[in-house]
């Protein structure tokens, strides 16, 4: 397998069948390999029935018995041979898998890498998560063909030459008998692959509401809507449960004929065998090593048949992951430098100033609004009308706005692991700054109240903490990488007023004189603002301190004192709403 260091190479991408050679050409020596010991574990299947009818022949009607105890022997040597290659063979091709399904999760991790911030608008997290888990492992399968596939094959032809030797006439059954068979059950490789592409795209579309509807449940029953979204949910299930059943179907017909088909192949050879036997024209032993031939060919003629089936489900996983690794991420501007020193963030399509060295609160009755400037002033959306100095932010590559404006999203991430490595992502941290930042982010007692401390394991999520816990440490986390701009989004809205407080105070504390950007309409963190901007209809309409807000600007005042007009704010929920 692929080292996790190793780079996994550029996949080829410009249909399914080249990503699916891509996969195997990248570990060629290990596929040859493979192939070598499938070939002669086959003809090992394949050599005992030739030895046993010298035996028979040489042995027991010749009457010697040191020539029947030679081949006896013989028999024992290559079925002890052929057992040893047969682990041989399914250790490699097991590796070959495992360097596949690994290969294709690092390429389609560092895709996601590149994509960034436009992932999600361009495709649904359940379409990457059914990429990873079983898409993966379909591709993966289907390289088995560069085993014992191409020993299949080889088989195939030696078994026919085999028969030659013996009756031309058996050779010509074999020779034609076998694409017969495959003739019959292509075309359920056909209808496989159709209803198998049908799956898989509702499996990608359910997995991602599955998704939405876990992660908004709790919004989904204040609002009212669980019951709502439950029940498309259970609709979109059973469309899937149907498209599975179809697939179930042509999948029980292949594996039947795979299974059938043969039997009654070797019943129509062994007959015109016994005939021949019966007329003469071969001998006892050449219809044993007939049989024999025939009955060891079921095996390279179901992989075969196996490996048409995982072709065909491969095709349709390799196109939905070509799909995905052909999405174009964000552009990465051009060569223009960033400014050198402190410069002012402004975005000019809203008219918002982020000034060098000062804490900034972006107040607006609309959280979206207010979301829609940082996402800008952040280069997650388009930043055309966006300016860093005198430079168009857009103009700047897209690594250096990463490097040194970080956006504090309230719905980041929060990776499974310990709670050290939660804080401090890819960089070494000493604990003083850890318990610095933390207590900035009035994050200490959830360290404390942890078994471990800092060793403590946080599940994915962060699930096994409460909401403000888990709203501290993305704070604490920001705050620890100690960006040159910071840009919070209501970094405070799931705590208590007392718990808001010690925030705000951390958080204006520990950003001092560095440029900092919060949004929020509560009063404990607009009191603590150099300036507060406001914001109605994705404008400015005012700027300025808190309490001079609140004095010169209706608008403000009642925004802030929670007596917006209706106009503004979201109509509020009737007593039967609210308990639901």
């Amino acid at each position: 397998m692929t080292e996790l260091s190793q780079d996994p190479g550029e996949p080829d991408v410009r249909s399914a069948g080249r990503y699916l050679w891509w996969l195997a050409v990248s570990q060629r020596r290990r596929v040859a390999a493979g192939a070598v010991f499938g070939t002669v574990w086959m003809l090992g299947l394949v050599l005992p029935s030739y030895l046993l009818s010298r035996a028979v022949d040489d042995g027991l009607k010749a009457g010697r018995p040191g020539a029947l105890v030679g081949w006896s022997l013989a028999l024992v040597v290559v079925g002890t041979t052929t057992a040893l290659i047969g682990v041989a063979r399914h250790r490699t091709m097991t590796k070959v898998r495992m360097d596949a399904t690994f290969r294709t999760v690092r390429v389609v991790v560092r895709q996601a890498v590149r994509l960034g911030s436009v992932l999600s608008g361009q495709t649904a997290a359940g379409e990457v998560v059914t990429i990873g888990v079983a898409d993966v492992q379909r591709m993966s399968a289907t390289l088995t063909m560069t085993g014992p596939g191409v020993g299949a094959v080889i088989t195939y032809l030696v078994v026919a030459a085999l028969l030659l030797d013996i009756s031309p006439l058996l050779a010509a059954l074999v020779l034609l008998g076998v694409p017969l068979l495959a003739l019959l059950i292509g075309p359920m490789l056909g209808r496989l692959q159709g209803a198998e592409a049908r799956y898989r795209e509702r499996q990608g579309r359910l997995a991602g509401r599955f998704e939405d509807m876990v992660g908004g449940l709790r919004v989904l029953h204040g609002l009212g809507g669980k019951e709502v979204y439950a029940a498309r949910y259970r609709h979109d299930s059973q469309q899937q449960l149907t498209d599975g059943y179809r697939v179930g179907a042509v999948t029980s017909w292949i594996q039947s004929l795979g299974a059938g088909l043969p039997i009654l192949f070797l019943a129509a050879v062994t007959w015109v065998a016994a005939r021949l036997a019966a007329q003469g024209s071969i001998t006892v032993g050449e219809l044993v090593a007939v049989y024999g031939y025939t009955a060891a060919l079921n095996i390279p003629v179901w992989f075969m048949i196996e490996g048409g089936q995982d072709l065909s489900r491969a095709l349709v996983a390799a196109r939905r992951t070509v799909r995905f690794l052909s999405l174009t991420p964000r552009q990465d501007g051009s060569d223009v430098p960033a400014p050198e020193g402190a410069e002012p963030l402004r975005d000019l399509e809203s008219g918002v100033e982020v000034a060098p060295g000062r804490f900034t609160v972006l107040a607006c009755a609309r959280p979206g609004d207010s979301a829609a400037v940082v996402d800008r002033l952040a280069r997650f959306t388009d930043a055309e009308g966006c300016t860093w100095g005198t430079v168009g932010l857009d103009q700047v590559g897209l690594a250096t706005v990463r490097e040194r404006i970080l956006i504090a999203d309230n719905e980041a991430a929060l990776f499974a692991g310990s709670l050290r490595e939660l804080l401090t992502g890819r960089q070494e941290q000493e604990d003083k700054a850890l318990l610095e930042a933390l207590e900035a982010a009035a994050a200490l007692d959830v360290m404390r109240g942890l078994p471990a401390g800092f060793e403590s394991t946080v599940d994915a999520e962060g699930r096994n903490l409460s909401g403000g816990q888990r709203q501290r440490l993305r704070l604490a986390r920001a705050l620890l990488a100690d960006p040159e701009i910071l840009l919070a989004v209501e970094p405070t809205s799931a705590v208590d007023s007392h718990t808001e407080a010690a925030m705000a105070a951390g958080l204006r504390a520990f950003r001092a004189g560095r440029t900092t950007l919060v949004t929020s309409t509560s009063p404990l963190l607009l009191d603590r603002a150099d300036t507060v901007v406001h914001l109605v209809d994705g404008r400015v309409a005012a700027t300025g301190p808190h309490r001079e807000l609140l004095r010169d600007h209706p608008g403000y005042r009642a925004l802030v004192t929670r007596d917006e007009p209706a106009t503004s704010l979201p109509a509020p929920r009737t007593a039967e709403e609210s308990v639901r």
